[in-house]
C-alpha cells in the first residue's frame, strides 16, 4: 500500500519560526554566498566597501561644505558627512538587496520550499560586513581630527539594529510588492537617490527650522543619523530627542507591518513569480 506525503509549507503558521531556526545554515549560505559574489573577480575586492562613502564624503564636502559653506557645528566636515553617510550607505544597499532578493531567486523559490524570510533577511548581512569595513575609515578621521570616542560610542550599535529594522522593514514590504509588480524593482533605487538628499547626510539637522523639525523627523534615517552623529562626535552633536523617538516608533511601525505582509503574501510567491 502506497503512502501519500503532502509537504505543507513550514506547517502552516504554528511551525513558520521553528522552520526559520531549523533553516539557519541557509541563511548563513545564502549570506556567504552574497559575500562571496559581491567581491569574485573585482580588482579592488573590498576596497570598493571603502571607496563608495569616502567619495561620497568627498563631494558632499566639497559642495555642501565649501560651495554651500554650510555650518558645521564646530565639526570637521569631512567627519560629519562620513558618520552620516556609514549608517546611510548600509540602509541604502540593505533595502536594495533586500527587495530585490525575491525576484533574484526565483529558481528557488519555485522549486524547493524553506522560509522566505531568510532571503531578504540574508541579504542584509553582506552590506553590515561593508560597513564594518568602513568603519575603519571612521576611526581613522577620528585620530585625524584628534576626536576620541565617549562612552556614547557603544550606542551605535542598537543605532545600527535601528538601521537594518528600518531597512529590512522596508525591504520585506518591497520584496513582497516586487514579485507581483517588477515596477517596484525601479522605483526602489529612485527612492533611495532621493533619500540621501533629504536626509541629512551631506548637512546638519541644525539647518532645518525648530517648527520644522518634528516633521522632518518623519524621514526614520533623520533620527538614525543624528543618533550616530551623537555617538560618535558627543557634546558637539546634540540629540532632538522628540525626532529620534518618532524615527525609533515609525521603525517599529514599518517592520511590524512589512513582516505581516510579507507572511501574508508569502504562500503565493511560487506561484506567481
Amino acid at each position: 500500500m502506497s503512502r501519500e506525503i503532502v509537504i505543507e509549507p513550514g506547517g502552516g503558521h504554528r511551525r513558520y519560526w521553528r522552520d526559520l531556526w531549523e533553516f539557519r545554515e541557509l541563511f548563513v549560505f545564502l549570506a556567504w554566498r552574497d559575500i562571496s559574489v559581491r567581491y569574485k573577480q573585482t580588482i579592488i575586492g573590498v576596497a570598493w566597501s571603502i571607496l563608495q562613502p569616502v567619495v561620497t564624503m568627498i563631494v558632499f564636502t566639497i559642495v555642501f561644505g565649501r560651495l554651500a559653506a554650510l555650518p558645521s557645528g564646530g565639526v570637521p566636515y569631512p567627519l560629519l558627512v562620513f558618520s552620516a553617510v556609514l549608517p546611510w550607505q548600509f540602509f541604502a544597499t540593505s533595502l536594495t538587496a533586500s527587495s530585490d532578493s525575491l525576484v533574484s531567486n526565483r529558481e528557488m523559490i519555485s522549486k524547493i520550499y524553506f522560509p522566505r524570510l531568510a532571503l531578504p533577511s540574508s541579504a542584509i548581512i553582506v552590506h553590515l560586513v561593508d560597513m564594518l569595513i568602513a568603519f575603519g575609515v571612521l576611526l581613522a578621521l577620528m585620530v585625524f581630527y584628534q576626536i576620541w570616542p565617549t562612552w556614547r560610542f557603544v550606542a551605535l550599535v542598537p543605532l545600527t539594529g535601528l538601521a537594518a529594522a528600518f531597512a529590512l522593514g522596508s525591504g520585506l514590504w518591497f520584496a513582497a510588492l516586487n514579485v507581483r509588480y517588477r515596477d517596484f524593482r525601479y522605483l526602489v533605487p529612485f527612492m533611495i537617490q532621493l533619500g540621501i538628499y533629504v536626509s541629512p547626510v551631506g548637512f546638519s539637522s541644525d539647518i532645518v527650522p525648530d517648527n520644522l523639525r518634528f516633521i522632518y523627523s518623519l524621514n526614520p534615517m533623520v533620527g538614525v543619523i543624528d543618533g550616530f552623529r551623537w555617538a560618535i562626535l558627543g557634546q558637539d552633536a546634540p540629540l532632538y530627542v522628540p525626532g529620534f523617538v518618532l524615527s525609533i516608533l515609525l521603525v517599529a511601525i514599518i517592520f511590524a507591518s512589512g513582516l505581516r505582509h510579507f507572511r501574508g503574501t508569502e504562500r503565493s510567491f511560487a506561484d506567481v513569480i
